[in-house]
C-alpha cells in the first residue's frame, strides 16, 4: 500500500467514525474472515464498524466471532442501505469491482465518502479513493494482518482478530496447498498461533463440520464427475433436482471443484451448479500449473478470479452449458 495512502488512512481514523465494512456475494472464509478481523480491530479503535454481506454466509462459517452481528442486506435491505448512506468511510473486502455485491451495488454507487479497498484479485476497478491490491497474496486476510501492521496497530491483534485472520488465509490456501501460500503466509500464521489462536479446533469446525446431507450430494457431486484425460480437463455437474434430493444448504458445494484436480494428470477442474431461484448457472473453475482459469472464466463465462481459481455464470440451461464448454476444451491446449 502506498505510503500517502496509509498516512491519510491513519489520519482519517484517528477520531471515531461510522465505518461499513462489505464483502461480496456469497461470501466465503475469506471474505467474512477478513470482513470480521477488520470489524473487530475497529471496534478496538472505537469506531462503529458495521460488515454488511450481500446475502447470507454459509452455516459452516457461522461460529466465526462477531458473525451474528453481521447485517444481511437481501433480508434488511432498509436497514443496510441506511447504513451505508450513513458510513463516513466504506471498505470493501476481498472482491475488485461493486457488481460483486449484486443487488447492493446500486447503493454503494451512491456512497460519496472515502471508500478502501482491500483485494487480492485480478484487474481492481477504480471505484476507492485508497486502494490496497495485490495478486501475490494467496488471500485478504493476509492483506488484513498487513494492513492493521500499516497502521502500527500490530499489538491490537488478540485472539480473536486473529481467529478471523487465520480462517481465511486457510480456507484460500486451502488449507496451505495452494502456489499462492508463501513464507510470509507461514510467518503471520507463526504469528497468529502465538497470539493463542486454536488452529486444529479452527480447521475442524471449518472441514470437520458435515451434515449426512451434505457428504451424501459430494457422493452424488462424484459420481456425476467426468473425466478427459487426453485434454487433462475434469467436471462436475449438479442439477436443481439433485441440489433438492439432498435438502442443499449454502455452503454444501464449497470446496467440491477441487476434487477433479486430485485425479493424476488433471489440470483443469470446473463443476456446474444449477440454480433455478436465480435462473443461472454458477460456475467454479480450478487449475494447476499454468492454464489461467481467470482469463478462461472472462473469455467464456462472464467471470474471473485468479490463475489457478476462478468463478463464472452461465444464463443458459445446464445442459447447454456443459455443451459449450466440451466445445471450448476440445479446442484448447494446456
Amino acid at each position: 500500500m502506498k505510503n500517502e495512502d496509509i498516512l491519510a488512512l491513519k489520519e482519517l481514523l484517528a477520531t471515531p467514525k461510522k465505518i461499513a465494512i462489505i464483502p461480496h456475494k456469497s461470501p466465503d472464509g475469506d471474505a467474512m474472515g477478513s470482513t470480521l478481523a477488520l470489524y473487530h480491530f475497529l471496534q478496538k479503535e472505537n469506531h462503529h464498524a458495521t460488515v454488511i454481506s450481500p446475502n447470507d454466509f454459509p452455516n459452516f462459517l457461522a461460529w466465526l466471532p462477531g458473525s451474528e452481528n453481521v447485517l444481511i442486506f437481501e433480508t434488511n435491505k432498509e436497514i443496510s442501505t441506511q447504513t451505508i448512506l450513513d458510513a463516513e468511510i466504506v471498505f470493501t473486502l476481498d472482491f475488485n469491482a461493486l457488481h460483486r455485491t449484486g443487488e447492493m451495488e446500486h447503493v454503494l454507487n451512491k456512497v460519496t465518502v472515502p471508500m478502501v479497498m482491500i483485494d487480492h484479485h485480478q484487474k481492481p476497478d477504480g471505484y476507492a479513493i485508497y486502494t490496497y491490491s495485490d495478486t501475490a497474496f494467496g488471500s485478504t486476510c493476509e492483506m488484513v494482518y498487513n494492513f492493521i501492521t500499516f497502521l502500527g496497530k500490530n499489538e491490537l491483534i488478540d485472539k480473536t482478530i486473529a481467529t478471523c485472520i487465520y480462517t481465511g488465509i486457510t480456507t484460500d490456501s486451502g488449507s496451505f496447498r495452494f502456489p499462492s501460500t508463501t513464507s510470509t503466509t507461514h510467518r503471520i500464521v507463526a504469528d497468529l498461533i502465538d497470539i493463542g489462536i486454536n488452529n486444529s479446533e479452527i480447521h475442524n469446525l471449518l472441514f470437520d463440520n458435515n451434515s449426512y446431507n451434505r457428504l451424501q450430494l459430494l457422493g452424488r457431486a462424484l459420481q456425476n464427475m467426468k473425466v478427459f484425460p487426453e485434454l487433462k480437463t475434469s467436471y462436475i455437474s449438479l442439477s436443481q433436482k439433485e441440489l433438492d434430493e439432498f435438502h442443499y444448504e449454502k455452503g454444501d458445494t464449497e470446496g467440491v471443484v477441487n476434487y477433479g484436480l486430485t485425479i493424476k494428470g488433471i489440470e483443469f477442474a470446473a463443476i456446474f451448479i444449477e440454480h433455478r431461484d436465480e435462473n443461472i448457472i454458477k460456475i467454479s473453475f480450478r487449475s494447476q500449473g499454468d492454464f489461467d482459469v481467470n482469463q478462461f472464466a472472462r473469455e467464456h463465462f462472464n467471470g474471473g478470479g485468479h490463475i489457478n481459481a476462478a468463478g463464472g455464470k452461465s444464463y443458459d440451461s445446464l445442459e447447454n452449458t456443459i455443451k459449450k464448454f466440451e466445445k471450448i476444451i476440445s479446442k484448447k491446449t494446456h
